[in-house]
């Protein structure tokens, strides 16, 4: 079984990318990411032609998230974070796939820091850790796979000082990471890949792409049942050089069934 993340960036934008990827690399489930479309505007139609079943939530302009299953239909059973009933923005969705809970989230980016867009984040990440916390109490195997907008260490980014007031790499920022990570969920990526530079995002400004300055900022992590199904993981960096891509590369895990 292969899962994937993929941070679009405009599902309608870059739907031949997408479908150009679903086509070469064919996971079984995708979590997307900043679909920028309202639940009407998503591309079903396009999706479901190449095999794939839908459930999604969006909204218009930013943010949106939604999780793809081939050859089958995702059960959604969640469309919100729990804990804020007056958080309206569109940042997490689950479903269940084939025995497995799958949970796709767009996090928030959090700048400029300090500031209401920070205390934001540090609070959605608060929120999200409680929720992982009792998912992971009911025992059942989950994935919870998406942008984290969190740097979590040092050698996660490019060197550079221009990063270092940004709410991605700051303290608390990682101290929330590691909190979650602490609960028992494995970072599927570095499990495979402990020493690796390992980047998902390269900004479009200053040539970051050519320059291979990235961060790695989309992560899969796994719940205890499925720590020794894993087989592999990687990035599809092939996929940030098309022309025209989202400013990230979709990330994958590969399990035995």
């Amino acid at each position: 079984m292969k899962i994937a993340t993929f941070n679009i960036n405009g599902v309608n934008k870059r739907l031949d990318i997408l479908l150009t990827w679903l086509g070469t690399a064919e996971p079984d489930v995708v979590c997307l990411q900043e679909l920028k479309a309202t639940d009407g505007q998503f591309p079903r139609a396009a999706i479901e032609a190449a095999g794939y079943g839908a459930v999604w939530r969006g909204q218009a302009a930013w943010n949106g998230v939604a999780i793809l299953a081939r050859d089958r239909e995702p059960v959604l059973t969640r469309t919100g974070l729990p804990g804020d009933s007056s958080d309206t923005q569109s940042r997490y969705i689950e479903a269940a796939v084939n025995g497995i809970l799958i949970a796709s989230l767009y996090a928030p980016n959090g700048n400029p820091q300090p500031g209401p867009k920070f205390d934001y984040k540090l609070a959605w990440h608060l929120r999200f850790n409680q929720h992982a916390a009792a998912l992971l109490e009911t025992g059942v195997p989950v994935v919870l796979a998406g942008d984290y907008n969190v740097v979590p260490e040092p050698r996660d980014i490019y060197p550079t000082r221009s990063y270092d007031d940004n709410a991605l790499v700051q303290p608390e920022s990682r101290a929330a990471f590691r909190s979650l990570v602490d609960q028992g969920w494995l970072d599927a990526l570095r499990k495979i890949h402990p020493k690796e530079e390992l980047f998902t995002f390269w900004d479009y400004r200053r040539n970051r792409w050519q320059r291979d300055a990235g961060l790695r900022l989309d992560h899969i992590l796994l719940s205890r049942k499925l720590r020794r199904r894993l087989t592999g993981a990687g990035i599809d960096r092939e996929i940030r050089a098309l022309e025209g891509s989202s400013d990230h590369a979709p990330v994958w895990v590969s399990m035995r069934d």
